[in-house]
Protein backbone atom coordinates (compact mmCIF):
# COMPACT_ATOMS: atom_id res chain seq x y z
CA UNK A 1 0.00 0.00 0.00
CA UNK A 2 1.02 3.04 -0.76
CA UNK A 3 2.75 5.45 1.77
CA UNK A 4 1.09 8.74 1.86
CA UNK A 5 1.46 11.99 4.38
CA UNK A 6 -1.26 14.86 4.67
CA UNK A 7 0.07 18.01 2.93
CA UNK A 8 1.67 16.25 -0.41
CA UNK A 9 0.72 16.44 -3.62
CA UNK A 10 0.67 13.15 -5.70
CA UNK A 11 0.07 12.72 -9.62
CA UNK A 12 -3.46 10.49 -9.56
CA UNK A 13 -4.69 8.33 -12.47
CA UNK A 14 -7.52 8.42 -11.94
CA UNK A 15 -10.67 6.29 -13.97
CA UNK A 16 -12.47 8.74 -16.55
CA UNK A 17 -15.20 10.92 -14.86
CA UNK A 18 -18.53 10.83 -14.40
CA UNK A 19 -20.40 14.08 -15.03
CA UNK A 20 -18.47 16.92 -13.61
CA UNK A 21 -16.25 14.73 -11.04
CA UNK A 22 -12.61 14.37 -11.84
CA UNK A 23 -10.96 12.29 -13.74
CA UNK A 24 -7.88 11.07 -15.55
CA UNK A 25 -4.04 12.18 -14.46
CA UNK A 26 -4.36 14.95 -12.45
CA UNK A 27 -2.63 16.16 -9.44
CA UNK A 28 -4.02 15.75 -6.38
CA UNK A 29 -2.89 17.43 -2.99
CA UNK A 30 -4.01 14.69 0.08
CA UNK A 31 -6.54 16.60 2.99
CA UNK A 32 -7.08 13.16 5.15
CA UNK A 33 -5.30 13.26 8.31
CA UNK A 34 -2.43 10.94 9.15
CA UNK A 35 -4.20 8.71 11.60
CA UNK A 36 -5.84 7.33 8.71
CA UNK A 37 -2.83 7.82 6.43
CA UNK A 38 -0.83 5.17 8.54
CA UNK A 39 -4.18 3.10 8.68
CA UNK A 40 -4.65 0.01 6.63
CA UNK A 41 -8.09 1.90 4.91
CA UNK A 42 -7.65 1.47 0.97
CA UNK A 43 -8.46 4.95 0.39
CA UNK A 44 -7.41 8.48 1.07
CA UNK A 45 -9.56 11.72 1.00
CA UNK A 46 -7.87 14.48 -1.87
CA UNK A 47 -8.53 17.47 -3.45
CA UNK A 48 -7.85 17.71 -7.14
CA UNK A 49 -6.25 20.19 -8.83
CA UNK A 50 -6.64 21.64 -12.09
CA UNK A 51 -4.41 23.80 -14.16
CA UNK A 52 -7.67 25.76 -15.48
CA UNK A 53 -6.93 29.05 -13.42
CA UNK A 54 -10.48 30.12 -13.81
CA UNK A 55 -11.18 27.99 -10.82
CA UNK A 56 -9.19 30.03 -8.88
CA UNK A 57 -12.57 32.44 -8.77
CA UNK A 58 -15.25 29.69 -7.08
CA UNK A 59 -15.84 29.91 -3.56
CA UNK A 60 -13.43 27.60 -1.91
CA UNK A 61 -11.08 27.06 -4.07
CA UNK A 62 -7.01 28.16 -3.91
CA UNK A 63 -4.44 29.28 -6.74
CA UNK A 64 -1.18 27.30 -5.64
CA UNK A 65 1.69 28.60 -7.43
CA UNK A 66 3.90 26.28 -9.24
CA UNK A 67 6.86 26.35 -7.58
CA UNK A 68 4.78 25.78 -4.36
CA UNK A 69 3.03 22.99 -5.36
CA UNK A 70 6.19 21.90 -7.38
CA UNK A 71 4.04 21.28 -10.92
CA UNK A 72 5.08 22.64 -13.68
CA UNK A 73 2.01 25.06 -13.86
CA UNK A 74 0.04 27.32 -11.35
CA UNK A 75 -2.74 25.08 -10.43
CA UNK A 76 -6.12 25.59 -8.28
CA UNK A 77 -7.69 23.28 -5.48
CA UNK A 78 -10.81 22.58 -6.41
CA UNK A 79 -12.00 22.27 -2.89
CA UNK A 80 -15.88 21.65 -4.00
CA UNK A 81 -14.77 18.38 -5.67
CA UNK A 82 -12.94 16.69 -2.34
CA UNK A 83 -12.66 12.96 -3.36
CA UNK A 84 -11.53 9.71 -1.87
CA UNK A 85 -9.17 8.38 -3.70
CA UNK A 86 -7.99 4.38 -3.74
CA UNK A 87 -4.70 4.24 -3.44
CA UNK A 88 -3.78 2.48 -5.91
CA UNK A 89 -4.35 5.34 -8.13
CA UNK A 90 -1.63 7.86 -6.81
CA UNK A 91 1.36 7.12 -9.04
CA UNK A 92 4.20 9.48 -8.03
CA UNK A 93 4.77 11.72 -4.57
CA UNK A 94 5.06 15.48 -6.46
CA UNK A 95 6.11 17.50 -3.35
CA UNK A 96 4.51 18.52 0.05
CA UNK A 97 3.13 21.88 -0.10
CA UNK A 98 4.13 24.56 2.29
CA UNK A 99 2.04 24.97 6.15
CA UNK A 100 0.94 28.12 4.18
CA UNK A 101 -0.69 26.94 0.83
CA UNK A 102 -1.83 23.79 2.78
CA UNK A 103 -3.91 26.14 5.42
CA UNK A 104 -5.76 27.70 2.52
CA UNK A 105 -6.84 24.15 1.31
CA UNK A 106 -8.08 23.51 4.77
CA UNK A 107 -9.70 26.93 4.66
CA UNK A 108 -10.98 26.62 1.36
CA UNK A 109 -12.67 23.04 2.86
CA UNK A 110 -14.30 25.17 5.37
CA UNK A 111 -15.69 27.17 2.70
CA UNK A 112 -17.37 24.42 0.69
CA UNK A 113 -18.49 22.61 3.93
CA UNK A 114 -20.30 25.83 5.16
CA UNK A 115 -18.15 26.28 8.36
Amino acid sequence: MVDVSQGEIWWADLPAPAGSAPGFRRPVVIVQGNHLNRSRIATVVCVPLTSNLIWARAPGNVLLPAAAAGLPKDSVANASQIVAVDRVFLAERVAKLPPKHFAQVMSGIDVVLGR
